[in-house]
């Protein structure tokens, strides 16, 4: 392709960044998407099982593999929900709560080298463009038929 297309350099960016991810997480013989799925389980009073698949932007079958891994591992336990008893809550143990802690501390060290590298009004922009390019998406404005 001659030129690049938005979508070219958001996927190539993003997939260095898994990339990235996976190799620090690798380092604790975890993966990147046990550290997302760490960082957006509650640490104090848990997450609905329902709730994590919209949250972290994966489908049913996937979260299920990650989860049941993730369980195995000694990282999670699931409880029954006190106010419904139909589904699910998952919360960390003290090992997933470690392990919590290091993937935000990978993620905030990448936040940190790159607010370093690019001006703060770059990154405003940068930010500003991602918000827009979102709301564009979501306003389903793009493939009318």
């Amino acid at each position: 392709m001659k030129e690049k297309t938005i979508d070219y350099v958001l996927r190539a960016t993003w997939m260095a960044i898994a990339k990235m991810y996976n190799e620090e997480a690798s380092k604790e013989g975890s993966t990147m998407a046990t550290g997302f799925a760490l960082l957006s389980i509650d640490p104090e009073n848990g997450t609905p099982s329902t709730s994590l698949g919209p949250k972290m932007g994966m489908e049913a079958t996937s979260l299920s593999r990650t989860l049941k891994t993730m369980e195995d591992k000694g990282l999670i336990m699931r409880k029954k929900n006190p106010d419904d008893g139909r589904s699910v809550l998952i919360y960390l143990t003290e090992f997933g709560k470690e392990m919590r802690d290091y993937s935000k501390k990978v993620v905030l060290t990448f936040d940190q080298a790159v607010r370093k590298e690019i001006p703060e009004e770059d990154l405003e922009k940068f930010i500003e463009v991602a918000s827009k390019i979102m709301d564009l998406i979501a306003s389903r404005k793009i493939y009318i038929e």
